[in-house]
């Protein structure tokens, strides 16, 4: 029986970095927090495995603006983490390659950088380029402001400080995207971050999509140790405020009398109960599933029930025995598209036959240990490699249970071969050299993150979804409240801001006024292509990862 502590202020349900925050912040102000987490390790999409000594993280690719004074940097401070942090800076010049067909273009950090160079690669479309990212950069700019417009006079003159975001805001991406370039080659060039947000440029928001470019307007950033090295310095701080985190407490439903919630019943029967109740899961597991359709009103019924989820995906787990850096392969993602229709192959995507072709419409790449070059054993790569899919594509296997039937691992034996041809195309011979390739489908998302029909971001991203259209933290039923992807904000950073943002509403202050400024509280940050800036203990750390690894296959 899970032994919980007494007079619980908060009982947070998922320990993905909505609910940790949360639960930081709710510990930190003095409340005895419990985070219940029906896996075997925390993290929700952050957490990272192993699969024979190889670590994956299946959902932290990449994280920006982690420079000093920036937004995620100034996050993880005001949370008290930072100090329990190594991000690995991805390759400047490229941190994102997209290859298009048979070409490959580079995004390398910094939108001014990005305008220049893709400039130069298309100069007929140059001043094209660089008005698209200058209206990128000031919907970014504007909408940060947003909400920190105050008083009677500030709020008289924002519709003339924030007309860049005004004009633009119920626009879709292609709409946009259209009225300011023209060359369709270099439109699917800035189209390729889609994949942060999981919607084609005919049904994505340009304000999204603007705040995703923005996101990683600086470059791209990779934790030490994956997306296990913000849980696990997320769930160190909740536990030096006293806080509590159990895993493998999978929560049956939470309890409710009359239209309050007052606790929850875990896995085995066992009652906890709390002043306050946290859900990390996304609405339709909160509501429809812990809670019954019996306790909600009409209106959110309705709400509910038409709520669209994000895309799901297929994600292969690889590992080759081969030098990768020989075919070209850095520590930048890679973005892989047939052609520059973008809008074309989400649609391929999510509704051809899964088995048929040979290749994938679109795939993102990455190689785990050329980001986190700790992670490296001097042999083995690791890569994860994503597509993007809907739910109904497996539809015909979702009613098996634990034992896969001959006919689910014929298919995934398929579907492993249509990745791995991608694969050999921009690695040669990587296709001899393989070591493991294992396949994550809906079906593991399900089972390991809980997520309805196994989305990846929550609700679905379109202006429906997002910001103030977004489920509410404080929900209609009394002492419950939601924190996550399909709260505020997506992503890693999106997440955990709306765990901040929950907390505040619990303690009824201002979400700035839980990230506690704190001189002593710095990130550190090394460049994941070049071991000279690199500090002796990460050389060390490495070291000891390839002698380790020579010990065991001697």
């Amino acid at each position: 029986m899970l032994q919980a502590p007494p007079d619980l202020d908060a009982i947070i349900i998922g320990s993905g970095p909505g609910g940790l925050a949360t639960a930081i912040c709710l510990a930190r102000a003095g409340q005895k927090v419990l985070v219940l987490e029906q896996h075997y390790v925390p993290g929700g999409w952050c957490h990272s495995f192993t699969l024979n000594g190889q670590r994956f993280s299946p959902g932290v690719h990449y994280i920006g603006l982690i420079n000093e004074g920036q937004a995620t940097s100034d996050l993880y401070k005001g949370l008290g983490i930072a100090n329990d942090l190594v991000f690995f800076r991805m390759n400047p010049d490229a941190f994102e390659h997209c290859h298009i067909g048979s070409e490959i273009f580079d995004i390398p950090a910094g939108l001014d950088n990005f305008a220049v160079s893709l400039g130069k690669r298309f100069p007929e479309s140059a001043k094209q380029i660089a008005n698209y990212l200058t209206l990128v950069a000031k919907v970014n700019a504007q909408m940060q402001m947003m909400p920190k417009i105050k008083g009677f006079k500030q709020i008289i003159t924002a519709p003339f400080k924030t007309k860049d975001f005004v004009h633009n805001a119920f626009f879709s991406l292609k709409k946009i995207i259209n009225r300011h370039v023209k060359d369709p080659l270099v439109q699917a060039v800035l189209n390729v971050q889609c994949g942060d947000h999981g919607m084609p440029p005919g049904k994505a928001s340009f304000i999204v999509h603007s705040s995703v470019m923005g996101h990683y307007s600086d470059g791209g950033f990779y934790p030490m140790g994956g997306g296990g090295g913000i849980v696990k310095a997320m769930t160190n701080c909740l536990k030096r405020h006293g806080g509590t985190i159990k895993v493998s407490s999978g929560v049956n439903k939470i309890l409710i009398e009359n239209n309050t919630a007052i606790g929850v019943e875990i896995e085995g029967g066992q009652k906890i109960f709390a002043k306050n109740i946290i859900s990390n899961a996304d609405p339709g597991i909160t509501y429809l599933d812990l809670i019954g359709r019996e306790h909600l009103s009409k209106k959110l019924l309705k709400r509910l029930d038409s709520t669209k989820y994000s895309v799901t995906s297929l994600i292969l787990f690889l590992t080759l025995d081969m030098d990768v850096t020989a075919a070209g392969i850095d520590s930048g993602n890679n973005w892989v598209f047939r052609d520059a229709d973008v809008d074309a192959q989400f649609a391929d995507l999510i509704t051809q036959e899964l088995t048929e072709g040979d290749e994938f419409p679109a795939l993102f790449m990455s190689c785990t240990t050329l980001k986190d070059p700790v992670s490296f054993n001097g042999r083995y790569h690791s890569f994860e490699i994503v597509t993007y899919i809907e739910y109904d594509c497996l539809k015909q296997f979702m009613g098996e249970g634990d034992e896969r039937s001959p006919e689910y691992a014929i298919f995934k034996e398929k579907i492993i071969a249509k990745f791995l041809n991608t694969v050999e195309r921009l690695i040669p011979g990587a296709k001899q050299h393989i070591v493991q390739a294992e396949l994550g489908t809906p079906k593991t998302n399900q089972f390991y993150i809980n997520s309805t029909n196994g989305n990846v971001y929550g609700t679905e991203k379109t202006l429906k979804y997002v910001g103030p259209f977004a489920y509410k933290n404080k929900a209609e039923i009394n002492n419950l409240y939601l924190t996550g992807a399909s709260t505020l904000s997506h992503g890693v950073a999106g997440a955990t801001y709306s765990g901040v943002e929950t907390a505040a509403k619990i303690l009824q202050c201002k979400r700035d006024d839980l990230l506690i400024t704190d001189d002593n509280q710095n990130i550190r940050i090394f460049d994941a292509d070049d071991a000279s800036t690199w500090p002796d203990w990460v050389h060390k750390k490495r070291e000891d990862k390839v002698r380790n690894f020579k010990e065991i296959t001697a």
